[in-house]
């Protein structure tokens, strides 16, 4: 399988000045593709990513800058942009309503250049990334890459940081068996619910931004454009952003490592979380929606899952919250403000969250199973807790801090 490696490089000068022009020659070959396959499709001919491929050696002779670009790199602009194309057509398959690609018309819009196969080598002695028609790059290794290096991707941030991830084909490492399966609800007021009764609490980071973003905002909309001051204070903004992604990503990393390591089988609710937003109709609840970011916490349980032997499962969002865990009645009254469940046919009364848990691990393994009597109530984890590694270690049995 594939795995990704983020580190961390250091250009000189020189050396970023060819990035930059790179980046830019990139974003002009995928404006003229895309102009051509826009052409293509008003007149009514038919174009694939062949074609447009052919066009590039043309291109060569109508801008000849294009050579100084690594030309691996100019076909996964390509590449690229027919990736996002077949994108947008497995939307229109599934009935959304979706435009057509734009153009890069912004500068730096472009910020990836993707040397896959060849064109790149890491001299791991030197600690030095040398990169085809760009030269030799300090790089931070600060752990080993397991596997053979299949590409590098060069990537520029918002606050001008560059990094190179590393793609490199590597054997599964199937963790010891547990014997253990659990059923997580995600939500807002926590995390994350699961089914031994554990909630992890929400860490909802952008309520600790938020004030520093809106008045850094207010100060960057006054600036004028184009401006050293403006750029100054879209700097600022941009680092804050950046190190909301960096705590957000690192809470998620840690929370999903200890599933990854205490459990065989992963039972999730498979949710719509665009479809939400859009209906949302409160603009706090989807800001803590977005900063969640549920889909991501999939995405990183299910790769590391998959080269440690375990199993996630998606479950269909339907009824898990009003379902009866005990006795599988549907309460249909049941609102968002309901935190309380309680079944009137069987009695059975347990936090909402934690019944939801339930019933997603039981359609999860496709089985019923009756709820642990006298935990009704989740034992809530802080997030410190998670960040600073300690749930990796902690036993079910430690002193609890329980909701409500």
């Amino acid at each position: 399988m594939l795995i990704s490696y983020k580190f961390r490089i250091y250009p000189s000068k020189t050396v970023e000045a060819k990035l930059m022009n790179q980046l830019e020659l990139c974003r002009w070959l995928y404006n003229r593709l895309l102009e051509e396959v826009n052409k293509a499709r008003k007149e009514g001919r038919k174009i694939d990513w062949k074609d447009t491929q052919a066009l590039i050696v043309k291109l060569k002779q109508e801008k000849p800058e294009l050579k100084n670009v690594y030309s691996k790199v100019l076909q996964m602009v390509n590449y690229q942009l027919w990736s996002n194309i077949k994108a947008l057509n497995e939307l229109r398959k599934k009935g959304k309503k979706v435009g057509w690609l734009r153009y890069k018309t912004s500068p730096n819009s472009f910020k990836t250049l993707n040397f896959n196969q060849s064109g790149f080598k890491i001299d791991f002695e030197r600690k030095r990334l040398i990169l085809s028609k760009v030269g030799e790059i300090p790089i931070k290794l600060h752990r080993p890459i397991e596997g053979k290096i299949k590409g590098i991707i060069i990537k520029r941030t918002k606050t001008g940081k560059w990094f190179a991830i590393v793609q490199a084909e590597a054997e599964p490492k199937p963790l010891p068996k547990t014997d253990r399966v659990v059923g997580i609800d995600v939500g807002i007021q926590n995390f994350c619910v699961d089914s031994d009764g554990l909630a992890f609490e929400n860490p909802k980071f952008i309520d600790r931004t938020l004030e520093k973003i809106k008045k850094v905002q207010k100060k960057l909309s006054r600036k004028q454009k184009n401006s050293k001051r403006r750029e100054k204070v879209r700097l600022k903004l941009a680092k804050l952003y950046e190190k909301l992604e960096n705590q957000r990503n690192d809470f998620l990393h840690k929370l999903s490592r200890y599933y990854v390591n205490n459990y065989d089988v992963i039972c999730l609710e498979d949710l719509d979380v665009k479809d939400m937003v859009e209906n949302g109709k409160s603009s706090t609840l989807n800001r803590h929606i977005h900063d969640s970011a549920w889909y991501k916490f999939l995405s990183l349980l299910a790769y590391k899952a998959e080269r440690a032997g375990r199993r996630v499962v998606r479950v269909k969002a339907a009824n898990t919250s009003k379902r009866c865990a005990n006795c599988g009645y549907i309460v249909e009254n049941l609102s968002l403000k309901d935190r309380w469940f309680t079944c009137p046919v069987c009695g059975w009364e347990a936090d909402r969250d934690y019944n939801a848990s339930l019933n997603i691990l039981d359609v999860g393994l496709g089985q019923s199973r009756t709820p642990v009597e006298g935990e009704p109530l989740p034992l809530v984890i802080p997030y410190r807790k998670v960040i600073e590694g300690q749930v990796l270690s902690m036993k079910r049995e430690a002193p609890s801090v329980r909701a409500g």
